[in-house]
């Protein structure tokens, strides 16, 4: 066995310790420690040597038992001289980031400080949902903890409880340290293009309007007004007409996106495993991150328990705003499904896409989108598989109602494009830019009030 693998076993072993051989961990946190000094697990084992074999002597009589007592109770005299115990022990943690993405490394250090003579560290982790402990180096005076973020959310990270033995190894006295909260964003799905509205706003930005003002894109020529400039001239059209003719340019402005993420139900599919709400979250961050590069404004809104949402803005920064505002979504999986109410009028500004990112799976999803297409905004619904019910090979009862069920979600799709909403499948592991490929052969177009 190589020196790797040797230390690649003690590090799993350190974990498993650590943890007390769970790795995830639900429950709640344990109760607190114990104050004060308690004995370690050294010298309850010694004593325990010592109480047995002077039992054994009282109870047989034989004179040599007594002797095997000697051992432990000397090695207990030698490790009381060890010297004077730490009466303040205190600890503190550093927790590098607060804020990550799913599947990246949060590293938390722990320094232990205390007075008088101390012995070794010996940590218990309690871990909170979302994370997973990779790594532990524990030396004299610090604990360091390597975690994966595995889902997105915003997570507790758990507890450790620090085992300060004093310097014979007798005693213990345990110190809790909470660890806080760190923000895990979804992973962006990967998304280039950026449909647009119809009408946009006469907001400077790098989509190409339909009415006349400062741009790039060429729409035709008009004569010459004096203070046009001159390097706009169109020769060709000129010589033609007999008078000076220079180019029509078409407005560059921004567009105004709202992403709505539908967190009403979390459903799984029963095959591959994947959580719709998971894929909900990556395919609306994709579409924000390809907005924002753009320059184009953009906000949300989540429905699902309380309605949050964040008015448009841009800018790179905004990323991250966009996406702390709907972490509380799954929050140590609080998620509770209430009543919908109205959707705020500064949400949803005149005129912006909305995409409206659901799994069709709760029928709640169809008022609020009668509530957006009455304001007559533009919606593009990104549907999220959840994935066909699992039929066991034989059964005609399940087979037909797996029929019914697709027939079901067929009309809801026909029903959604019948009022003239474009609908599109997002398949989870596919670039967004699939999805939204039939969007750009026309813009896409409102409703009417």
């Amino acid at each position: 066995m190589t020196t790797d693998q040797v230390a690649a076993r003690r590090a799993a072993a350190a974990v498993r310790r650590a943890l007390g051989g769970r790795q995830d961990v639900t429950a709640e946190p344990p109760p607190p420690p114990p104050p004060g000094w308690r004995p370690a697990e050294r010298a309850l084992r010694l004593g325990t040597l010592a109480v047995v074999a002077l039992a054994a002597a009282l109870v047989s009589g034989r004179p040599w038992l007594p002797a095997l007592a000697a051992a432990p109770l000397v090695l207990l005299a030698l490790a009381l001289s060890g010297g004077p115990r730490p009466q303040e022990v205190t600890a503190e943690a550093e927790v590098e980031p607060r804020r990550c993405f799913e599947g990246e490394r949060v590293t938390v250090r722990i320094a232990v400080s205390h007075d008088g003579e101390g012995g070794r560290l010996d940590p218990g982790v309690t871990l909170g949902h979302g994370v997973r402990l990779d790594h532990l180096a524990v030396g004299p005076h610090h604990v360091e903890l390597v975690l994966t973020a595995r889902r997105w959310g915003r997570w507790t990270l758990g507890t450790v409880d620090v085992d300060v033995y004093d310097g014979g190894g007798l005693a213990r006295r345990t110190v809790r340290v909470g660890l806080g909260e760190i923000a895990v964003f979804p992973l962006p799905g990967h998304a280039g293009l950026t449909p647009v509205p119809v009408r946009l706003p006469q907001r400077l930005g790098e989509h190409t309007a339909a009415r006349r003002g400062e741009g790039v894109e060429v729409t035709g020529v008009h004569p010459y007004v004096p203070g046009e400039r001159q390097r706009r001239i169109h020769w060709p059209a000129t010589t033609r007409r007999g008078a000076v003719q220079v180019h029509r340019f078409a407005a560059e402005s921004a567009a105004d996106t709202v992403v709505l993420l539908d967190a009403l139900a979390d459903v799984v599919d029963p095959v591959t495993g994947a959580s719709s709400l998971d894929e909900t979250f990556r395919a609306a961050a994709g579409l924000v991150r390809a907005y924002l590069r753009t320059h184009d404004r953009v906000g949300v809104v989540s429905v699902g328990g309380a309605t949050r949402w964040l008015r448009p803005g841009s800018g790179q920064g905004y990323f991250h705003r966009i996406a702390e505002s709907v972490l509380d979504v799954r929050k140590d999986l609080a998620h509770r499904a209430e009543g919908l109410g109205p959707l705020p009028p500064p949400a949803l500004p005149d005129g912006a896409l909305v995409y409206v990112v659901t799994p069709l799976a709760d029928q709640r999803i169809f008022d609020v989108l009668h509530q957006v297409r009455g304001r007559a905004n533009p919606v593009v619904v990104v549907e999220v598989p959840t994935g066909d019910p699992v039929v066991e090979p034989g059964d005609t009862e399940g087979e037909l109602a797996l029929r019914l069920w697709r027939a079901d979600r067929d009309a809801m799709r026909f029903a959604l494009v019948e009022r003239g909403i474009a609908v599109v499948a997002h398949r989870p592991g596919e670039t967004l830019d699939l999805a939204l490929a039939p969007l750009l052969r026309t813009r896409v177009r409102g409703g009417s009030r």
